[in-house]
């Protein structure tokens, strides 16, 4: 290890703009305490939505004043241990995930919060924790079962590939919606049952004409009018899980005038409920094994987009592609 110094990006002001929000820094390197590691970064995964409302200021549960760190979710190789550090050798690669240590080329980190892996590759990005909060989401919010009509919206991003191929694991219907023909390309690929590319066709009429009866569980994630249309199309005790709400993610909230949505979910025993990782806690660990089982297993495919991100410099355009909605899997940066 030669380098002295190493960059990251930081958030020096709030802004409701991502990139007028964050500047790179350049700061020394650090060494690692007793307990700790210090990784060098290979890859880290953009989370496009969250990262601009940490810019806003508009995350409820951390209320962080500038400037901080972004990025969640990184692999890398550890380059400096401990003297206490037992489990970890040089050279061994590792998953990431602490609010703080993605967009950056080192991070140090307790040696315990660190997660070995054959190597340092960026599908691992797409389970932990994109993977791991759609199976959560799924399971424990959702009380995924069999059998049922199961539809996802944003089908072929990040979260939504994963969510397709868990709820067809689990034996169920899918229907996917996505916005282009490479996106329906990939949730063909990845078995789903009915792909709905809501460019071509209307999602409402789909719903209605095709599934009379009404969808059992919905994991929505695009928010404004595909919300209001999923909670339309619910089945009697049908729950939706709010996984996100990514097409109000940049702008200004949308102002709602309509009748309040007990009059919906009342007459159908249905129910909608939020999803957000940091309540289930819990749940990770095991959902993070079971997942790398599966696609080490090959019964789970990860979609990485094959558009490149170079370096730190590239993560506001990054984010702003993933925003866009042109992403097939998950968005990733190369350090």
């Amino acid at each position: 290890m030669n380098a002295k110094t190493y960059r990251k990006l930081i958030v020096k002001q709030l802004n409701q703009d991502f990139k007028s929000a964050v500047e790179v820094v350049e700061i020394p390197i650090p060494k690692p305490a007793a307990s700790q590691l210090l990784i060098q970064n290979k890859f880290a995964g953009i989370n496009g939505g969250f990262d601009t409302l940490l810019c806003r200021g508009d995350v409820p549960y951390v209320n962080l004043i500038p400037p901080f760190d972004l990025g969640v979710e990184a692999v890398g190789e550890v380059v400096a241990r401990g003297e206490n550090v037992k489990d970890f050798q040089i050279g061994d690669a590792v998953v990431t995930t602490v609010r703080g240590g993605g967009y950056r080329e080192y991070q140090v980190i307790d040696a315990n919060l660190a997660v070995k892996v054959r190597q340092a590759t960026p599908e691992l990005l797409t389970l932990m924790p994109t993977g791991v909060s759609a199976l959560v989401a799924l399971e424990q919010v959702g009380e995924m079962k069999s059998n049922e009509v199961v539809l996802v919206t944003a089908a072929a991003g990040g979260t939504g590939h994963i969510a397709v191929q868990l709820a067809k694991l689990a034996g169920n219907h899918v229907i996917g919606t996505c916005s282009s023909e490479a996106k329906a390309e990939l949730l063909k690929e990845l078995g789903c049952d009915r792909i709905i590319n809501y460019h071509t066709e209307n999602l409402n009429q789909v719903l209605k004409q095709e599934y009379p009866n009404g969808i059992n569980l919905i994991f929505e994630c695009v928010g404004k009018q595909v919300f209001d249309t999923c909670v339309d199309n619910l089945a009697v005790r049908g729950r939706l899980v709010v996984v996100g709400f990514i097409s109000e993610y940049a702008k200004n909230l949308e102002q709602v005038t309509q009748p309040r949505i007990y009059h919906q979910l009342f007459w159908k025993a249905a129910s909608v409920r939020g999803f957000l990782m940091p309540h289930y806690q819990e749940y990770m660990v095991e959902a993070r094994d079971r997942l790398i089982y599966l696609f080490s297993s090959g019964k789970l495919k990860v979609a990485v987009d094959s558009t490149q991100f170079n370096g730190i410099e590239s993560i506001p355009a990054a984010v702003e592609y993933l925003l866009s909605g042109q992403n097939c899997g998950k968005v990733v940066v190369r350090f």
